[in-house]
């Protein structure tokens, strides 16, 4: 596979910086940072960033992630290995992330459950988390960045 031109964020002045900001702000919002990990790799699962999978599993493994909790990620809700805050928060970031999949794209019963485990600025956090996540999926997928180019 090769990429079909350099990923946009790193074309146009200013823009990966800006990317990087935000994803900054999102990791000071009051997330332990290993949710955040499981939240960006679910997000990247489920829009098909093999670029953002493969740095994601790495970059949470470095931060202290098990394989079984990283293997598991794809099917966290028949899994054992996640906590009610980190189901919420996953819950969460596939709603916000399949927002044109149902009529009522983030249910109440899944913005109830994660308001349940984080306060006002934390669901912020996750929810920039989360869109962060998709800008750098969408930037990757649409140019086909080759998982693991990065490093």
């Amino acid at each position: 596979m090769q990429a079909r031109m350099d990923n946009p964020g790193m074309v146009v002045p200013g823009a990966m910086s800006a990317i990087l900001a935000l994803k900054s702000a999102a990791d000071h919002g009051g997330v332990p940072p290993a949710t955040l990990e499981l939240v960006h790799l679910r997000a990247s699962q489920i829009n098909g960033c093999s670029s953002c999978v493969d740095a994601g599993t790495r970059h949470a493994r470095k931060a202290g992630e098990s394989d079984e909790r990283l293997f598991a990620v794809a099917a966290w809700r028949d899994s054992p290995h996640f906590t009610a805050a980190e189901r919420a928060a996953l819950a969460l970031a596939e709603a916000v992330t399949r927002l044109a999949d149902r009529e009522d794209p983030v249910p109440d019963a899944v913005w109830e459950a994660a308001a349940r485990h984080y306060d006002e600025p934390a669901l912020a956090a996750l929810i920039l988390s989360v869109a962060t996540t998709n800008v750098f999926n969408r930037l990757n997928v649409s140019t086909r960045q080759v998982a693991g180019a990065w490093g």
